[in-house]
């Protein structure tokens, strides 16, 4: 081989070497863009996991039938463990989840933070629906704020449905002295909840999303998946994450008896 040739192909190595690194770091930087790093799985939860935030936490009802709430709060998979579950209490303005006494007890007792949701329903009396909530739910020190779980129209109009909730949450709010929780998908809240209830904290489900939910909205809480696994449950449940630190966290959890 002549000296000529070696030099081209030394040429043509260095330069396929130099676009395979560019190929590389394009994919690598495409990837943090988009948060596609940022989810690992884990086999233990059966799903992966947003590990770029620091609090995870589940919600559960009756469905989850009965929990062993100290093998839920002792799993932990390297950095990530439970450290709140939100947990239905009443639905409407009579019905109460059958699992809720046990559930919000044996949660505290095990060092769960828990915090308690109501599934509304814009065709029946919101207030009634506020004194169902009030009469199933003592809020104490080191809880989290009620939550109005509010995801079906039931062929109402916006308008309709934004001023029956707004009754609910003033009314949480008079009872328990805390800005309630607002839990919605990002398709509803854009469509019927709009930009009046932008002050309110939200909790928004937007499942098998990187990185975070496809939502302008500025949110709290993040419902991720509603397939994961946890010890002490017997059935699928979802996950959660809190959108700050610990400190933040914190700050956010009744501080006194409200009720």
């Amino acid at each position: 081989m002549t000296k000529s040739r070696e030099k081209k192909r030394w040429r043509l190595v260095v330069f396929i070497f130099q676009l395979i690194v560019i190929i590389t770091a394009g994919l690598v930087y495409y990837q943090l863009k988009t948060g596609r790093l940022n989810f690992v799985r884990y086999e233990e939860f059966g799903i992966d996991m947003p590990v770029d935030y620091e609090i995870h936490g589940i919600d559960v009802s009756k469905f989850q039938k009965n929990i062993n709430w100290e093998a839920v709060q002792q799993m932990q998979v390297e950095n990530i463990h439970i450290s709140f579950a939100f947990i239905k209490a009443t639905e409407g303005i009579t019905r109460q989840d059958g699992n809720f006494r046990q559930n919000w007890s044996r949660a505290k007792r095990a060092g769960v933070v828990r915090g308690a949701y109501h599934f509304f329903y814009a065709t029946r009396d919101p207030l009634k629906q506020a004194i169902n909530f009030q009469n199933v739910v003592q809020l104490e020190s080191g809880d989290l704020p009620p939550v109005l779980d509010i995801e079906v129209s039931n062929g109402q109009p916006p308008a309709v449905i934004r001023s029956t909730a707004r009754v609910w949450l003033e009314e949480m709010k008079k009872a328990y002295g805390v800005k309630p929780i607002i839990y919605t998908n990002v398709h509803f809240y854009e469509t019927y909840l709009g930009d009046e209830f932008d002050d309110y904290p939200l909790w928004v489900a937007h499942y098998y999303q990187k990185k975070k939910p496809a939502s302008a909205r500025n949110w709290l809480f993040w419902q991720h998946n509603d397939g994961g696994r946890v010890n002490g449950i017997s059935t699928t449940v979802d996950f959660n994450v809190f959108r700050g630190d610990s400190l933040a966290f914190s700050k956010l959890l009744i501080r006194a008896k409200k009720h």
